[in-house]
């Protein structure tokens, strides 16, 4: 992913919101969201060049997502395994996020940079390899992540949520108006950042919520509601180099612990 909106033990009826964009390279081929046939617990998208995934559910009740960290401190070490692997062993495992983060930290330093978010019924994580490896429990509340640290005050993500905070102040969240929040694209009126290596017009197009691009851009969007007894309900979005829609998923199960 690179843009969630995370609402942890925040609304009267779910336990978990999940909103999110992930922005790819188009020409990077991905399978939709489904479970997985040789990992059946697993309800994800999956990379098909490397095998893992950006955001994955399990019928265990576990959640995983992951955003790739934007910096030079974070440029990958020669032989880097992927960081899509990094949802899947968690989703796989016995351990609680706690615990998994804490057994990920040895070999953490062979990942280029990323942000991890694991989650289970006892609890919400965060997780970052860079800039002293913070770990942490959240509390409730509504947070953001894109590709730096979590609640990085990027005004793309500090808009996108607050309006996500917005719709869940009503009784019912609708999927459709979280799909409205993360279908904007209005870029940021004081342009890119002057240190990046990327073209200016790429630059530009990633201050937007929704990345437009023809070379790399928003693919998929999801929402996430789980309520607090372990309904979960997984709507997946998909979409070509000019935004339009190609596809959707929508999946719903409850967890093996109720």
């Amino acid at each position: 992913m690179c843009l969630l909106v995370v609402a942890w033990l925040s609304h009267p009826r779910y336990r978990l919101v999940i909103a999110g964009n992930r922005d790819e390279f188009h020409d990077r081929p991905a399978a939709a969201l489904a479970w997985w046939n040789d990992a059946p617990g697993i309800l994800a998208g999956r990379d098909l060049r490397a095998g893992g995934t950006w955001l994955g559910l399990s019928r265990s009740g576990r959640i995983g997502c992951l955003t790739n960290y934007r910096d030079a401190v974070s440029a990958p070490p020669a032989g880097a395994p992927s960081r899509g692997a990094l949802v899947t062993d968690y989703l796989s495992s016995g351990a609680d996020p706690a615990t998994h983060i804490g057994q990920l930290r040895d070999d953490a330093a062979r990942y280029a940079g990323f942000n991890l978010l694991l989650g289970d019924r006892g609890g919400l994580h965060y997780y970052s390899n860079v800039e002293g490896g913070e770990s942490r429990a959240l509390a409730p509340g509504v947070y953001g992540l894109s590709n730096h640290r979590l609640d990085e005050p990027w005004p793309k993500l500090v808009r996108t949520r607050e309006r996500v905070a917005a719709v869940l102040a009503g009784d019912e969240p609708a999927a459709e108006a979280l799909f409205e929040v993360l279908g904007n694209d209005l870029q940021d009126s004081r342009g890119a950042r002057t240190d990046s290596e990327l073209p200016v017009e790429l630059e530009n197009a990633l201050t937007a919520p929704f990345v437009r691009h023809p070379l790399y851009g928003t693919r998929s969007s999801t929402v996430v509601l789980i309520t607090h007894d372990g309904r979960s309900a997984v709507h997946e979005r998909r979409w070509d180099a000019a935004g339009t829609q190609t596809g959707a998923t929508r999946i719903e199960f409850q967890d093996a612990t109720a």
